[in-house]
């Protein structure tokens, strides 16, 4: 919603500036410059950037238009089914996930949290990264080294629509100038005609350079700068995912990992210490624990007798 308000400000500036010096609106309704200029932009898109980039490019144009999803509510929601998972694990054993891990959707767990469940990209950082834990045949290290290859990867993959849209941005002041080009062609073919036509067709070359100096620094340009913000916030989610994963595979208590997590998230949007405390103990909903007979696998930091306990349970 910001970035539409800023965008019908910037129109509002330049066009009310314009009118308030007496110009006349309809010199700037050129079909033919919008078409050169656009359409050469959509053409550099297509043969810059593959299919995949261009499906994310029109993703992250629509995704900038809406309020962030990542905020503060839903980092202290990732942080509560993180306490969750946790302290599930420590209760039952790691093999108790196995299912959840293998289904979410169906998971007693994952299925509290539908926001999570339907972002791909943070579901199998988390269930892939877990399923590693199940496996046990990792040490911590092995597994923050394993979730920074991860998060360095999705990162690449989210700066490529950004990429595309800034060198968009920077061509389109050129493809102005392109378009300014061929309105003077036309002009200096129309130079035996009237004035009027001639100053016609030389504002017509004119509102080209125009169009394009506007759309790279109005409306293009700011659009990826947004993306890239809007990334960025991605970013910090999976980092604050991975010190809490880390934190409890190193054998920290279940709400020791995720007050971990919760330092590292950014201030704006860090829940407080008062609210995680009364998001886990009022809110958090921890599944019973399997029937006995199933075998347990030491989750970390748990000692031996407490899961004998849970056995016998």
């Amino acid at each position: 919603m910001l970035a539409l308000i800023g965008i019908l400000i910037v129109f509002a500036a330049v066009l009310g500036g314009f009118l308030l010096e007496k110009g006349n609106p309809f010199v700037l309704m050129q079909p033919a410059e919008l078409l050169i200029i656009g359409g050469a932009a959509a053409g550099i898109v297509v043969v810059a950037n593959t299919p995949a980039v261009i499906h994310k490019m029109a993703r992250g144009v629509v995704a900038a238009f809406r309020s962030p999803a990542l905020n503060r509510e839903r980092f202290l929601e990732n942080l509560r089914m993180l306490y969750d998972i946790f302290a599930y694990t420590q209760r039952a054993g790691l093999l108790a996930m196995e299912s959840d891990l293998e289904d979410p959707h169906k998971s007693q767990i994952f299925s509290n949290y539908p926001r999570f469940l339907a972002n791909a990209a943070i579901r199998n950082f988390v269930c892939d990264t877990l399923r590693i834990m199940v496996i046990g045949r990792s040490v911590p290290n092995e597994l923050e080294r394993l979730m920074d290859l991860d998060i360095q990867v999705q990162r690449s993959g989210r700066r490529q629509p950004v990429n595309a849209l800034m060198a968009v941005a920077d061509a389109l002041p050129g493809l102005g100038i392109v378009a300014a080009v061929l309105g003077v062609v036309i002009t200096m073919g129309a130079v035996g005609g009237s004035a009027a036509m001639v100053g016609q067709n030389v504002a017509a070359a004119l509102v080209g350079t125009f169009l394009g100096i506007f759309l790279c620094y109005g409306v293009v340009g700011p659009l990826a700068a947004r993306l890239e913000h809007l990334n960025e916030g991605h970013h910090q989610f999976l980092l604050a995912t991975r010190i809490a994963i880390a934190a409890f595979a190193r054998g920290s208590s279940p709400f020791l990992a995720v007050e971990y997590a919760r330092r590292s998230v950014p201030v704006e949007v860090r829940p407080g210490f008062l609210e995680l405390e009364s998001a886990v103990r009022r809110t958090a909903r921890i599944p019973a624990v399997p029937t006995p007979g199933v075998p347990v696998v030491p989750a970390p930091g748990v000692p031996e007798v407490q899961i004998a306990e849970t056995q016998a349970a």
